[in-house]
């Protein structure tokens, strides 16, 4: 037998094993810390019936941290707090839950009385929440205008307000705010959307000034998109900006977008952007040659009339 052939077939299951044995250790690694930076703190997340708050919770009550999982839905809460039960009752806690919804501002001060009368303070809060959607400009309400920006801007800033009192007093404290790359960069037809995303991203950056002298921590994770399935985009039309948004053919998974959490949280990095190269280069494109960041816009929305109308 040729040795070159031999030397070949001898190699290719070592680095299976070595590659598998590679991601193994990364995954280990990552749930040691994960455990370690949570364990008995006061976690609460936004949204937590949204897949990547799922993924979350999964991750963080495995960690052993004092959770907070909010969302509009009571019977779905109580659906993944008895999902989360099953983790080993030893080294984890059994998980509170609040109604909140950013949607119903006037119910927004009890939520978070309520959430701060379930341990006294909070040690972490992810901003998870988002509504979306997609429109001309000119066909949307003034009532949809104010449901995205309750739901996108008025809600979140509202909940950080809230807590930051107990969080300076303590002097300690982090902030995790999950925006769409849509705080940086925007799109035609998600005028309103986009302009929530930036407002939200503008609040975020300065509050991390403001802050930071009494040791309260403040992240922003700005991604494309989050799918659950694969017909997310299955009859999306391609377009020259729908190439901004694509990592892959189902954007980024919860998974995927919770490990980053992780590590942010672990590193306290101030700003992390999931993105392709693509969205990456538009936004320095937006930066330093804007007119031509305007001219492909355009050229997008010609070119998807022009679809359109065939």
């Amino acid at each position: 037998m040729d040795p070159t052939w031999t030397t070949t077939v001898l190699l290719v299951p070592c680095v299976v094993v070595l590659t598998a044995g590679f991601f193994y250790l990364y995954s280990l690694i990552i749930s040691l810390l994960s455990k370690t930076s949570v364990r008995n703190k006061v976690v609460v997340i936004t949204d937590a019936l949204s897949g990547l708050g799922k993924e979350c919770a999964g991750v963080f009550h495995k960690g052993g941290a004092r959770l907070i999982l909010c969302g509009k839905s009571w019977e779905k809460l109580e659906e993944l707090a008895d999902d989360l039960a099953n983790a080993d009752p030893t080294v984890t806690f059994p998980p509170k839950l609040v109604l909140l919804d950013f949607g119903d501002m006037d119910s927004m001060s009890e939520a978070i009385a309520e959430i701060l009368d379930c341990y006294g303070c909070v040690d972490i809060l992810i901003f998870n929440s988002s509504v979306k959607v997609k429109a001309p400009a000119h066909s949307l309400s003034l009532e949809m205008d104010k449901l995205l920006m309750d739901n996108n801007y008025f809600g979140p800033v509202t909940l950080a307000k809230g807590v930051l009192p107990s969080m300076i007093s303590r002097r300690t404290g982090h902030l995790l705010l999950i925006n769409s790359i849509q705080g940086k960069l925007t799109v035609p037809f998600r005028t309103t959307y986009a302009a929530s995303k930036h407002a939200v991203q503008a609040f975020f950056d300065c509050l991390r000034a403001e802050v930071e002298e009494y040791g309260i921590s403040v992240s922003t994770i700005n991604h494309t998109f989050i799918s659950c399935s694969a017909s997310d985009n299955a009859a999306s039309p391609k377009s020259i900006w729908s190439l901004l948004y694509t990592k892959k053919p189902l954007g980024i998974s919860p998974d995927e977008a919770a490990t980053e959490v992780v590590k942010t949280l672990n590193n306290k990095r101030r700003e992390v952007v999931i993105a392709p190269s693509l969205p990456k280069v538009a936004m320095y494109t937006r930066c330093f040659f804007p007119n031509v960041f305007f001219a492909v816009m355009a050229a997008g929305v010609k070119n998807s009339a022009a679809s359109e109308n065939m």
